[in-house]
């Protein structure tokens, strides 16, 4: 007997199915995850690793809803995904920093993720990451986490802080809650990076090398929105999404200030959240410089909260 319903989508479940007659191995199957969809008599559910299952809910035998497992997102795992979601051209294991470059593109993707150890004392390991920097014409630049132990090293180094940023989460459930009746039926989304989309990214704007296409185009799973001007045909509003597994990362969001205060930040996150649920997503990230009230604010609503402060470090002779 079922005992689950849509309304308990966004919780954790566990469902017994009973599989075809041509299975010959087994009866049935049980599927634990997260129940991020429930539509057209189909049950979507992620599971622990990522993966997604289907359920048609007519070959369900038993269902119950379950505690979610213990589970604990470290700042160094949540930083892991949102680098290979914003993937630079080059990147190289350095123990547990990264070193990434993409021709100055972005610091995100021009600086060394620190997510735990070298594997060497700190003052050799600057040594050579200065010299890969070095060798590609790119300053040195470190991602750290506030209160990481190489921070302090940094700090004490007399390395300068730059960027100050907050990594922040939520339930995708929740936020598609909240935005259950904006309407974003003007919302165009497709999965190559166009030149009409890259047209209003302002970061692009400032670089010309040509690495930024690959980064922006990211993994498979990356989505790109677009709210075009019915009149011109070009674009007003875009953003972009990317899907790894239990996580959907959302960046990109620019509005034309000519047309802004008309919904289009809302309708265009309204829809790439919808789709990163469809595709399996149940935690929502993105990064927001600490300063940018209003991004912060529009993810307040959706009920996103602050997950970790990080910032970048720059040698104090570098320019």
């Amino acid at each position: 007997m079922k005992r689950i319903t849509p309304r308990d989508v966004g919780r954790r479940v566990s469902v017994r199915r009973e599989l075809p007659p041509e299975d010959a191995e087994a009866s049935y199957s049980d599927v634990v995850g997260d129940l991020v969809d429930w539509r057209d008599g189909v049950l979507t559910i992620t599971r622990r690793d990522g993966s997604i299952a289907r359920v048609a809910e007519a070959s369900i035998v038993a269902a119950k809803v379950v505690p979610p497992p213990v589970r604990r997102l470290t700042p160094a795992r949540l930083q892991d995904v949102a680098s290979r979601s914003w993937p630079a051209p080059e990147v190289a294991a350095f123990g547990e920093w990264l070193l990434r470059a993409a021709g100055g593109f972005t610091r995100r993707a021009n600086s060394v993720l620190v997510l735990g150890e070298p594997d060497m004392p700190f003052p050799e390991a600057l040594d050579r990451v200065n010299a890969w920097y070095s060798a590609r014409d790119l300053p040195t630049l470190f991602q750290v986490a506030h209160e990481d132990p190489f921070d302090r090293f940094l700090d004490a180094a007399g390395w300068l802080a730059e960027g100050d940023a907050l990594m922040r989460t939520g339930r995708l459930v929740r936020a598609a809650d909240v935005l259950r009746d904006v309407d974003a039926g003007r919302v165009e989304i497709g999965t190559a990076l166009t030149d009409e989309w890259v047209s209003l990214y302002h970061r692009v704007a400032r670089h010309a090398g040509g690495a930024e296409r690959h980064v922006l185009q990211g993994p498979p799973g990356t989505l790109f929105a677009t709210v075009s001007d019915p009149e011109s045909g070009r674009p007003v509003a875009i953003g972009r999404v990317c899907v790894l597994g239990r996580y959907a990362g959302f960046a990109g969001l620019e509005v034309d200030p000519a047309h802004r205060r008309r919904g289009h930040a809302r309708a265009i996150v309204k829809a790439l959240t919808d789709r990163a649920l469809a595709g399996g997503a149940v935690t929502g990230w993105l990064q927001v410089e600490s300063d940018n009230r209003a991004a912060r604010e529009l993810y307040d609503a959706l009920g996103y909260t602050d997950h970790h402060g990080y910032h970048y470090r720059r040698s104090p002779g570098a320019t």
